[in-house]
């Protein structure tokens, strides 16, 4: 499954020459991750709640063009790998219409609320394996 979000450049994510920060993006990643788990039927902010989270443990992001301020930017988001102890999700940013701007990926160890790691629960680590998307 993939899920698309949009979002609008803001002036804030920018620097003086109207050029996002590449700063900027880490955050798009998240709300493309929570989209995606959403879509899923998953409400991140439920499994806090239950004690479960899903800390970053590597990032990577490649940036291949500028993303300027008042663009709309589609975060495409993938779940692309799946084990009992760790998610791989996979990202596209390109702006409306046009050619791939960056794209990365982020490693999460599910973890509870002490920090330690921790199994996914069967139900979640078999609908997630339904919807994982290999990345090509």
């Amino acid at each position: 499954m993939v899920s698309r979000s949009v979002l609008e450049v803001r002036y804030a994510e920018t620097d003086q020459m109207g050029v996002v920060h590449h700063g900027a993006y880490v955050p798009w990643l998240e709300v493309g991750r929570v989209h995606w788990l959403r879509a899923a039927g998953v409400e991140y902010a439920e499994l806090e709640r239950e004690g479960l989270f899903f800390p970053v443990v590597e990032l990577e992001l490649r940036y291949r063009r500028a993303l300027r301020f008042g663009q709309e930017v589609e975060v495409r988001t993938r779940l692309t790998e799946l084990a009992s102890r760790r998610l791989v999700f996979a990202y596209e940013l390109a702006p409306a219409g046009g050619e791939l701007a960056a794209a990365g990926r982020s490693v999460h160890v599910p973890q509870d609320a002490s920090g330690r790691v921790r199994r996914l629960p069967e139900a979640l680590y078999d609908l997630l394996q339904s919807l994982r998307e290999p990345h090509t």
